[in-house]
Protein backbone atom coordinates (compact mmCIF):
# COMPACT_ATOMS: atom_id res chain seq x y z
CA UNK A 1 0.00 0.00 0.00
CA UNK A 2 1.50 3.05 -1.60
CA UNK A 3 -1.23 5.69 -0.97
CA UNK A 4 -4.18 5.78 2.27
CA UNK A 5 -6.91 8.08 2.88
CA UNK A 6 -8.45 8.46 6.03
CA UNK A 7 -11.95 9.94 6.68
CA UNK A 8 -11.05 11.22 10.09
CA UNK A 9 -7.71 10.73 11.54
CA UNK A 10 -7.29 13.55 14.32
CA UNK A 11 -9.10 11.36 16.47
CA UNK A 12 -7.61 8.19 18.82
CA UNK A 13 -8.17 5.29 16.45
CA UNK A 14 -7.54 7.48 13.60
CA UNK A 15 -4.68 8.94 14.40
CA UNK A 16 -2.52 5.93 15.81
CA UNK A 17 -3.59 4.08 12.26
CA UNK A 18 -2.14 7.67 10.29
CA UNK A 19 0.64 7.48 12.74
CA UNK A 20 1.59 3.04 11.46
CA UNK A 21 1.11 3.81 8.67
CA UNK A 22 3.69 6.92 8.25
CA UNK A 23 6.37 4.64 9.66
CA UNK A 24 5.45 1.83 7.35
CA UNK A 25 6.25 4.67 4.39
CA UNK A 26 3.03 5.01 3.26
CA UNK A 27 1.76 8.64 2.19
CA UNK A 28 -1.06 9.57 4.33
CA UNK A 29 -3.70 11.94 4.00
CA UNK A 30 -6.25 12.62 6.52
CA UNK A 31 -9.55 14.35 5.62
CA UNK A 32 -10.94 16.17 8.88
CA UNK A 33 -12.11 18.97 10.67
CA UNK A 34 -9.22 19.02 12.36
CA UNK A 35 -11.00 20.15 16.06
CA UNK A 36 -9.62 16.57 17.42
CA UNK A 37 -6.43 17.30 17.46
CA UNK A 38 -3.08 16.98 15.54
CA UNK A 39 -2.63 14.25 12.82
CA UNK A 40 0.59 12.28 13.75
CA UNK A 41 3.60 13.52 12.52
CA UNK A 42 3.91 12.82 8.84
CA UNK A 43 0.48 12.83 7.37
CA UNK A 44 -1.26 15.56 5.47
CA UNK A 45 -4.19 17.13 7.43
CA UNK A 46 -6.83 18.01 4.43
CA UNK A 47 -9.15 20.35 6.55
CA UNK A 48 -12.93 19.84 5.73
CA UNK A 49 -16.45 19.68 6.78
CA UNK A 50 -18.27 16.75 6.13
CA UNK A 51 -21.41 18.58 6.23
CA UNK A 52 -20.50 20.92 3.03
CA UNK A 53 -21.20 19.61 -0.41
CA UNK A 54 -17.45 20.63 -1.42
CA UNK A 55 -16.15 18.85 1.37
CA UNK A 56 -14.34 15.91 -0.93
CA UNK A 57 -13.32 18.31 -3.62
CA UNK A 58 -9.17 18.15 -2.75
CA UNK A 59 -9.20 14.34 -2.86
CA UNK A 60 -12.04 13.32 -5.14
CA UNK A 61 -10.60 11.99 -8.27
CA UNK A 62 -6.99 10.69 -7.06
CA UNK A 63 -6.06 7.04 -6.91
CA UNK A 64 -5.71 5.82 -3.59
CA UNK A 65 -5.08 2.78 -2.46
CA UNK A 66 -7.00 2.14 0.48
CA UNK A 67 -9.94 4.42 2.26
CA UNK A 68 -10.50 3.94 5.79
CA UNK A 69 -13.70 5.28 7.56
CA UNK A 70 -14.30 5.91 10.99
CA UNK A 71 -17.71 7.89 11.20
CA UNK A 72 -20.66 7.20 12.66
CA UNK A 73 -23.01 9.45 11.37
CA UNK A 74 -24.65 8.05 8.22
CA UNK A 75 -24.96 11.16 6.08
CA UNK A 76 -21.25 11.46 6.23
CA UNK A 77 -20.49 7.96 4.93
CA UNK A 78 -22.94 8.33 2.32
CA UNK A 79 -21.81 11.34 0.50
CA UNK A 80 -17.83 9.96 1.22
CA UNK A 81 -18.82 6.93 -0.76
CA UNK A 82 -20.81 8.79 -3.10
CA UNK A 83 -17.73 11.13 -4.04
CA UNK A 84 -14.55 8.64 -3.24
CA UNK A 85 -15.92 5.40 -4.00
CA UNK A 86 -14.01 4.89 -7.76
CA UNK A 87 -11.17 6.31 -6.50
CA UNK A 88 -10.09 3.31 -4.03
CA UNK A 89 -8.99 0.05 -4.53
CA UNK A 90 -9.87 -1.05 -0.94
CA UNK A 91 -12.50 0.28 1.44
CA UNK A 92 -12.50 -0.28 5.52
CA UNK A 93 -15.71 0.93 7.35
CA UNK A 94 -14.93 0.81 11.07
CA UNK A 95 -17.44 -0.55 12.69
CA UNK A 96 -18.50 -1.79 16.24
CA UNK A 97 -20.03 -5.05 17.61
CA UNK A 98 -22.69 -2.74 19.47
CA UNK A 99 -24.62 -3.07 16.22
CA UNK A 100 -25.29 -6.79 17.16
CA UNK A 101 -29.08 -6.88 17.97
CA UNK A 102 -27.89 -9.34 20.45
CA UNK A 103 -25.62 -8.48 23.24
CA UNK A 104 -27.02 -10.92 25.64
CA UNK A 105 -25.93 -14.34 24.10
CA UNK A 106 -22.48 -15.26 24.09
CA UNK A 107 -20.11 -16.27 20.57
CA UNK A 108 -21.75 -13.29 18.24
CA UNK A 109 -20.32 -14.60 14.89
CA UNK A 110 -19.70 -12.04 11.56
CA UNK A 111 -23.23 -13.48 10.18
CA UNK A 112 -25.32 -12.70 13.57
CA UNK A 113 -28.35 -10.01 12.73
CA UNK A 114 -27.68 -6.35 13.41
CA UNK A 115 -29.95 -3.83 14.94
CA UNK A 116 -32.42 -2.15 12.49
CA UNK A 117 -29.86 0.01 10.96
CA UNK A 118 -30.50 4.04 10.29
CA UNK A 119 -29.24 5.17 6.99
CA UNK A 120 -29.81 8.73 7.19
CA UNK A 121 -29.71 11.68 8.89
CA UNK A 122 -27.53 12.95 12.25
CA UNK A 123 -27.54 10.21 15.08
CA UNK A 124 -27.31 11.02 18.76
CA UNK A 125 -25.60 8.45 20.95
CA UNK A 126 -28.18 6.87 21.61
CA UNK A 127 -28.69 5.44 18.17
CA UNK A 128 -25.26 4.43 18.12
CA UNK A 129 -25.67 1.29 17.51
CA UNK A 130 -28.15 1.98 14.79
CA UNK A 131 -25.94 4.67 13.04
CA UNK A 132 -23.20 1.63 12.88
CA UNK A 133 -25.50 -0.69 11.37
CA UNK A 134 -26.79 1.61 8.79
CA UNK A 135 -23.18 2.77 7.87
CA UNK A 136 -22.34 -0.64 7.37
CA UNK A 137 -25.20 -0.99 5.21
CA UNK A 138 -24.31 1.72 3.16
CA UNK A 139 -20.60 0.52 2.20
CA UNK A 140 -21.24 -2.93 1.51
CA UNK A 141 -24.28 -1.40 -0.68
CA UNK A 142 -21.18 0.34 -2.79
CA UNK A 143 -18.11 -1.87 -1.83
CA UNK A 144 -19.40 -4.96 -1.36
CA UNK A 145 -16.56 -6.68 -3.01
CA UNK A 146 -13.63 -4.42 -1.93
CA UNK A 147 -14.82 -3.92 1.54
CA UNK A 148 -13.97 -4.46 5.09
CA UNK A 149 -16.23 -4.27 8.02
CA UNK A 150 -14.21 -4.17 11.04
CA UNK A 151 -16.80 -4.43 14.21
CA UNK A 152 -14.78 -3.69 16.83
CA UNK A 153 -14.95 -3.96 20.13
CA UNK A 154 -14.22 -1.97 23.73
CA UNK A 155 -10.73 -0.72 22.93
CA UNK A 156 -8.01 0.69 25.68
CA UNK A 157 -4.17 1.92 25.50
CA UNK A 158 -2.69 5.21 25.79
CA UNK A 159 -4.58 8.11 24.67
CA UNK A 160 -8.02 7.11 25.34
CA UNK A 161 -10.62 9.82 25.59
CA UNK A 162 -13.29 8.22 26.85
CA UNK A 163 -11.07 7.60 30.07
CA UNK A 164 -12.90 4.20 30.26
CA UNK A 165 -10.27 1.61 30.20
CA UNK A 166 -7.30 3.36 32.46
CA UNK A 167 -9.91 4.65 35.38
CA UNK A 168 -8.71 1.05 37.24
CA UNK A 169 -5.47 1.05 36.45
CA UNK A 170 -5.25 4.51 37.61
CA UNK A 171 -7.44 4.58 40.14
CA UNK A 172 -5.25 1.89 42.36
CA UNK A 173 -2.48 4.00 41.94
CA UNK A 174 -3.87 7.39 42.85
CA UNK A 175 -5.30 4.96 46.28
CA UNK A 176 -2.13 3.43 46.99
CA UNK A 177 -2.79 2.04 50.37
CA UNK A 178 -6.11 3.06 50.89
CA UNK A 179 -9.75 1.42 49.84
CA UNK A 180 -10.91 1.07 46.05
CA UNK A 181 -14.98 0.41 45.49
CA UNK A 182 -15.01 -1.87 42.64
CA UNK A 183 -18.51 -4.22 41.67
CA UNK A 184 -19.11 -7.18 43.25
CA UNK A 185 -19.62 -9.00 39.63
CA UNK A 186 -18.17 -12.53 39.40
CA UNK A 187 -19.73 -13.64 36.55
CA UNK A 188 -18.85 -10.43 34.18
CA UNK A 189 -16.42 -10.82 31.13
CA UNK A 190 -14.47 -8.27 28.95
CA UNK A 191 -12.94 -8.22 25.80
CA UNK A 192 -10.57 -5.02 25.85
CA UNK A 193 -8.26 -4.81 22.37
CA UNK A 194 -5.19 -2.26 22.37
CA UNK A 195 -5.57 0.97 19.96
CA UNK A 196 -2.11 -0.10 19.00
CA UNK A 197 -2.57 -3.52 18.04
CA UNK A 198 -6.50 -2.49 16.23
CA UNK A 199 -4.53 0.02 13.78
CA UNK A 200 -1.89 -2.90 12.86
CA UNK A 201 -5.01 -5.31 12.14
CA UNK A 202 -6.25 -2.59 9.95
CA UNK A 203 -3.71 -1.91 7.84
CA UNK A 204 -2.64 -5.28 7.52
CA UNK A 205 -6.24 -6.11 6.16
CA UNK A 206 -6.28 -2.82 3.74
CA UNK A 207 -2.80 -3.83 2.57
CA UNK A 208 -4.13 -7.41 1.57
CA UNK A 209 -7.76 -6.29 0.07
CA UNK A 210 -9.42 -8.29 3.23
CA UNK A 211 -13.30 -8.03 2.63
CA UNK A 212 -16.46 -8.78 4.46
CA UNK A 213 -17.34 -7.87 8.08
CA UNK A 214 -14.80 -9.45 11.13
CA UNK A 215 -15.14 -8.98 15.15
CA UNK A 216 -11.61 -7.28 16.07
CA UNK A 217 -11.94 -7.75 19.92
CA UNK A 218 -9.50 -8.58 22.88
CA UNK A 219 -9.41 -11.58 24.27
CA UNK A 220 -12.57 -12.92 26.71
CA UNK A 221 -11.30 -11.90 30.36
CA UNK A 222 -12.98 -12.25 33.39
CA UNK A 223 -13.18 -8.37 35.13
CA UNK A 224 -12.37 -9.45 38.32
CA UNK A 225 -9.02 -10.58 37.07
CA UNK A 226 -8.39 -7.31 35.27
CA UNK A 227 -9.18 -5.58 38.35
CA UNK A 228 -6.33 -7.93 40.02
CA UNK A 229 -3.94 -7.17 36.82
CA UNK A 230 -4.61 -3.41 37.25
CA UNK A 231 -4.15 -3.45 41.01
CA UNK A 232 -0.73 -5.56 40.81
CA UNK A 233 0.39 -3.43 38.08
CA UNK A 234 -0.15 0.17 39.86
CA UNK A 235 1.40 -1.47 42.91
CA UNK A 236 -1.66 -1.01 45.13
CA UNK A 237 -1.57 -2.06 48.80
CA UNK A 238 -4.90 -1.10 49.64
CA UNK A 239 -8.43 -2.81 50.72
CA UNK A 240 -10.80 -3.86 47.32
CA UNK A 241 -14.14 -3.15 48.90
CA UNK A 242 -16.66 -5.29 46.44
CA UNK A 243 -20.20 -4.17 46.62
CA UNK A 244 -23.51 -5.26 44.87
CA UNK A 245 -24.93 -4.04 41.31
CA UNK A 246 -28.17 -3.31 43.67
CA UNK A 247 -25.95 -0.79 46.06
CA UNK A 248 -24.44 0.72 43.71
CA UNK A 249 -27.75 1.08 41.65
CA UNK A 250 -29.65 2.80 45.27
CA UNK A 251 -26.49 5.49 44.93
CA UNK A 252 -26.57 6.07 41.76
CA UNK A 253 -23.39 4.66 40.62
CA UNK A 254 -23.82 4.28 36.50
CA UNK A 255 -22.00 1.00 35.10
CA UNK A 256 -20.03 1.29 31.69
CA UNK A 257 -19.50 4.86 31.10
CA UNK A 258 -19.21 8.30 31.92
CA UNK A 259 -19.17 10.56 35.34
CA UNK A 260 -20.32 8.93 38.64
CA UNK A 261 -19.44 5.55 36.68
CA UNK A 262 -17.99 2.40 37.31
CA UNK A 263 -16.19 1.94 33.87
CA UNK A 264 -16.42 -0.89 31.93
CA UNK A 265 -19.07 -2.69 34.98
CA UNK A 266 -22.42 -4.10 33.24
CA UNK A 267 -25.09 -5.26 34.32
CA UNK A 268 -25.41 -9.00 33.10
CA UNK A 269 -27.48 -10.92 31.48
CA UNK A 270 -28.93 -8.35 29.39
CA UNK A 271 -24.93 -7.46 28.04
CA UNK A 272 -23.68 -11.16 28.99
CA UNK A 273 -22.55 -11.30 25.37
CA UNK A 274 -20.53 -8.13 25.19
CA UNK A 275 -17.35 -9.61 26.40
CA UNK A 276 -17.35 -12.68 24.63
CA UNK A 277 -17.61 -11.90 20.91
CA UNK A 278 -16.50 -14.70 18.55
CA UNK A 279 -12.79 -13.53 17.51
CA UNK A 280 -11.93 -16.42 14.98
CA UNK A 281 -12.13 -14.82 11.95
CA UNK A 282 -10.01 -11.63 13.57
CA UNK A 283 -7.52 -14.31 14.65
CA UNK A 284 -7.50 -16.40 11.58
CA UNK A 285 -6.46 -13.29 9.25
CA UNK A 286 -3.65 -12.11 11.46
CA UNK A 287 -4.89 -10.02 14.25
CA UNK A 288 -2.25 -9.86 16.83
CA UNK A 289 -3.11 -9.01 20.51
CA UNK A 290 0.01 -7.96 22.94
CA UNK A 291 -0.45 -9.71 26.88
CA UNK A 292 -3.42 -7.34 28.90
CA UNK A 293 -0.59 -6.35 31.81
CA UNK A 294 1.63 -4.68 28.67
CA UNK A 295 -1.33 -2.27 28.03
CA UNK A 296 -2.42 -1.80 31.52
CA UNK A 297 1.45 -0.84 31.96
CA UNK A 298 1.18 1.56 29.20
CA UNK A 299 -1.60 3.23 30.03
CA UNK A 300 -0.51 3.46 33.75
CA UNK A 301 2.40 5.52 32.24
CA UNK A 302 -0.05 7.51 29.87
CA UNK A 303 -2.30 8.18 33.35
CA UNK A 304 0.59 9.62 35.39
CA UNK A 305 1.47 11.72 32.29
CA UNK A 306 -1.84 13.31 32.35
CA UNK A 307 -2.32 13.17 36.22
CA UNK A 308 -3.83 10.71 38.39
CA UNK A 309 -6.21 13.09 39.94
CA UNK A 310 -7.39 15.35 36.91
CA UNK A 311 -10.96 15.44 35.63
CA UNK A 312 -11.95 12.34 34.12
CA UNK A 313 -14.81 11.79 31.14
CA UNK A 314 -15.47 8.39 33.18
CA UNK A 315 -15.51 7.19 36.57
CA UNK A 316 -15.95 8.48 40.34
CA UNK A 317 -14.08 11.29 41.42
CA UNK A 318 -11.85 10.23 44.12
CA UNK A 319 -14.14 12.29 46.53
CA UNK A 320 -17.11 10.31 45.27
CA UNK A 321 -15.84 7.17 46.11
CA UNK A 322 -14.40 8.17 49.36
CA UNK A 323 -18.33 8.97 50.55
CA UNK A 324 -19.34 6.11 49.01
CA UNK A 325 -16.76 3.96 50.80
CA UNK A 326 -17.69 5.74 53.84
CA UNK A 327 -21.73 4.24 53.49
CA UNK A 328 -20.53 0.88 52.51
CA UNK A 329 -18.70 0.95 56.44
CA UNK A 330 -21.26 2.85 58.13
CA UNK A 331 -23.86 0.54 60.83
Amino acid sequence: MERLLILGGTAWLGREVARQAVAAGVAVTCLARGQSGPVAEGAVLVTSDRDRPDAYDEVRGRSWDSVIEVSWQPDHVRSALEALADDAQQWTYVSSVSAYSDLATPGRREGSALVEPMTSGVATLLEYAQAKSGCEALTDAVRRDHSLLARVGLIGGPGDPTDRFGYWVSRFAQAARDSVLVPDAPDLVVQVVDVRDVASFLLACAGRDVRGPVNVVGESVPFVDLVAESARIAGFGGTVVPVSAEWLSEHQVQPWRGPRSLPLWLPLPDHAGLGRMSDARALSLGLRRRPLGETLADVLSDERARGLERVRNAGLTRAEEVGLLAEVRSP
